[in-house]
């Protein structure tokens, strides 16, 4: 079969590597890809977001399948796209429709979902320009630290963690007054947890799902999480601190009563959802959803799935997810960003890559890089998300970190410290 990837990122590099190998996968197109993709299939230099230039490439290729790998596609509605257009109807899209994206793409909407149905999450309330009075009423009596969250997508930069009342105050006015454009139109003020973040995540048809590989991943750019928040400088699967009975937890109070509730708000969904959850104490709480796979996250979840992904879509895509048995290896995962120098401020772009070939334990998904020539060079903030699957969780935390370091290009930087504080 023919099958259409949508991304460019660390995230699809992972999909492509895995999906290539499926005996069903034909031909895999990546649009647009990068400069590791055309090593699983063809890159094909269009936006995702431009739905009638997908619609061309679907037809003209004869694609079978869709699989959306960013939120901003799902978001805007491109599964809706499909079944509202007669010669695209038929082709099974992984992916949500608008009504189950919205999940992420309002924090407002996911809050009052979850509340509806009773799934535990930090107390909040949502203000807009109409009632920035009330928010600043709110903010004055509101325990420290706070988060404030703008309510759409802001390319992952839309929440900021306060200290002070003041400093809470003066973002939210900020926030309303344009700082994210439209995104911040709408602010959830929310509780601040204690406790250790972790990601989990689900493939579901609707009426059945199947629990990936947990992970954590790291947002601050310095060692020892210090610095600026960025979209991730490394990640580790399995997670040492989420025994089974937590995570059968996150299963009964958080997995079920999510699936249940799209069951119950008619909100009919085909995709991944993932859970952003803190581990406070013993008990799991969710702090957000997202309509698709984390990115570097899916890099160290992806490695340590056996099952064939292009089955496992397949039988998405028909509702058979109660006959899947999902096998996961029980070896460890862990992924090393490299990323640009200046990242997550400005970085250049264009530098020459060289040492790929170098690594000798690990896997290199390609981010931000393109081919110019035969040559690979750096094309975002988050350039090679390097992987190493492991019989020991330390083995794979050294092996990752050591071919990070077999790689070179100028400016490069990653953080040594990936996994460590949980060996």
């Amino acid at each position: 079969m023919n099958i259409l990837l949508l991304g460019s990122g660390g995230r699809e590099s992972a999909f492509a590597w895995k999906m290539s190998q499926s005996e069903q996968c034909t031909n895999l197109f990546i649009a647009p890809g990068n400069g590791g993709t055309a090593a699983y299939g063809k890159n094909i230099n269009l936006n995702p977001n431009d739905f009638e230039a997908v619609k061309a490439l679907v037809i003209k290729e004869e694609i079978t399948l869709v699989v959306v790998g960013p939120e901003e596609p799902l978001v805007n509605g491109i599964h809706d796209f499909f079944l509202s257009d007669a010669a695209l109807a038929g082709i099974p899209v992984i992916g949500p429709k608008k009504e189950g994206a919205i999940l992420e793409g309002s924090k407002d909407f996911s809050k009052e979902f979850m509340a509806r149905h009773g799934i535990p999450t930090p107390g909040s309330r949502s203000f807009n320009g109409e009632n920035l009075q009330e928010g600043l009423a709110y903010l004055e009596n509101h325990s420290l630290p706070v988060v404030l969250k703008a309510d759409g997508l802001a390319a992952g930069k839309g929440v900021l963690i306060c200290q002070t009342t003041e400093e809470a105050k003066a973002e939210l006015q900020l926030m309303l007054g344009g700082k994210f454009g439209t995104a911040g139109s709408l602010v959830v003020i929310e509780e601040y947890l204690t406790g250790i973040e972790l990601s989990v995540f689900v493939l579901t048809d609707g009426d059945n799902y199947v629990i990936l590989p947990e992970a954590k991943d790291y947002k601050k750019i310095g060692v020892g999480d210090s610095g600026l928040n960025t979209g991730g400088m490394g990640s580790v699967s399995p997670v040492p601190f989420a025994d089974q009975k937590f995570l059968d937890e996150v299963e009964q109070s958080i997995i079920i009563p999510t699936i249940n509730g799209l069951k119950k708000d008619n909100i009919d969904y085909t995709g991944f959802i993932f859970f952003g959850l803190f581990k406070v104490g013993d008990k799991p709480m969710i702090i957000e959803y997202n309509c698709r796979m984390g990115d570097p996250e899916t890099e160290s979840v992806i490695p340590r799935i056996e099952n064939d992904l292009v089955e496992l879509f397949m039988a998405t895509a028909s509702k058979r997810l109660n006959e899947v048995k999902l096998n996961i290896s029980s070896k460890s995962a862990a992924t090393v960003m490299i990323v640009a120098g200046g990242y997550p401020g400005e970085y250049q772009k264009g530098k020459t890559i060289t040492g790929i070939d170098n690594i000798r334990k690990s896997l290199a998904f390609h981010a931000g890089t393109l081919a110019e020539g035969g040559v690979i060079k750096s094309n975002g903030g988050r350039v090679l998300a390097v992987t190493s699957l492991q019989d020991t969780f330390f083995e794979a935390l050294q092996s990752a970190t050591a071919d990070a370091a077999r790689i070179y290009f100028d400016g490069k930087y990653f953080r040594e410290d990936i996994g460590f504080d949980l060996a």
